[in-house]
């Protein structure tokens, strides 16, 4: 396959995804559009490995093949699609193998952990499965100072426990509780009451404590961004859509006084996209 078939395949993967980051892919330049499609692809497959298995499949054994074949990225050897792309882009952008390595092994702790104690716990999942993203996009969108991978840090791990939250009663339907068990017991709601879906005053406390902790991240990555330079501020354009988008699903969490237990909190299409321009011609015009 050639590293044009294997973008192509790459790109129709992200298309078809429905993620929220999707819209904001549409802001960036050509090239670096098809670096983020291709990096979306990466972390949509590894997590489906884990998450979606395909009929037969063993995760354990499939997240080994993707390193194997990240490893052949690195070398030049790549033989999926994806890596055959994803070769291409780490050495034009310059992108440091071990995010991707980081990347895999917070996918594979959910093969292993199903529950946290401590915020320290689960702060280190976050920061594989989502902080460790926002550094490899850095190198797409060419901001990469140390102020900046702070940004993508906390942003990163405000959009997970954004997730976490909007997720909670289907993640706990399948035996997973990512909320840190230390906050269940001080909110006084078990694990139990998580499992059976259970909506309380003390769920309410429970999410109204969670929420405040990923908006105090939301906040650390504003005050990161703001002490940026503003060419750098205007290469993280598309990072601020994103927190555009996961901000306001937070915001609709909170509004709807954390009645997640049914369907998913979502924002509509046209909503998204309006959140992308207005942000963009911010960017563009301040």
């Amino acid at each position: 396959m050639t590293v044009d078939e294997a973008q192509a395949y790459c790109t129709a993967l992200t298309k078809t995804s429905g993620s929220n980051f999707y819209y904001s892919f549409f802001f960036l330049p050509k090239a670096r559009r098809s670096a983020m499609y291709t990096v979306y692809a990466f972390c949509k497959a590894v997590d489906s490995a884990v998450d979606e298995p395909a009929p037969g499949s063993q995760p354990q054994e499939e997240l080994a093949r993707w390193r194997v074949e990240l490893d052949a990225a690195y070398h030049g050897t790549p033989t999926w699609p994806i890596t055959i792309s994803l070769a291409h882009h780490v050495k034009a952008l310059s992108i440091p193998k071990v995010y991707f390595e980081e990347l895999i092994k917070g996918v594979e702790m959910d093969l292993h952990n199903n529950r946290y104690v401590t915020f320290d716990e689960l702060s280190s999942y976050c920061y594989r499965v989502a902080s460790v993203v926002g550094l490899i996009c850095l190198h797409i969108f060419g901001a990469t100072s140390a102020r900046a991978q702070d940004y993508a840090v906390d942003l990163g791990m405000a959009f997970q426990l954004t997730n976490i939250l909007r997720d909670v009663g289907t993640d706990a339907a399948q035996n997973r509780i990512y909320l840190p068990l230390e906050d269940l017991k001080a909110c006084k709601y078990s694990e139990k009451a998580l499992r059976q879906q259970t909506y309380s005053p003390e769920f309410q406390k429970l999410m109204q404590f969670e929420a405040a902790r990923a908006r105090q991240y939301y906040d650390k990555a504003r005050a990161a961004l703001m002490a940026l330079p503003p060419h750098e501020r205007r290469a993280l354009t598309v990072a601020e859509i994103m927190r555009g988008v996961y901000s306001r699903i937070l915001k609709k969490i909170e509004a709807s006084d954390y009645q997640v237990f049914g369907p998913r909190l979502r924002l509509t299409t046209s909503h998204r996209l309006t959140i992308a321009a207005g942000i963009w011609l911010r960017s563009r015009f301040s």
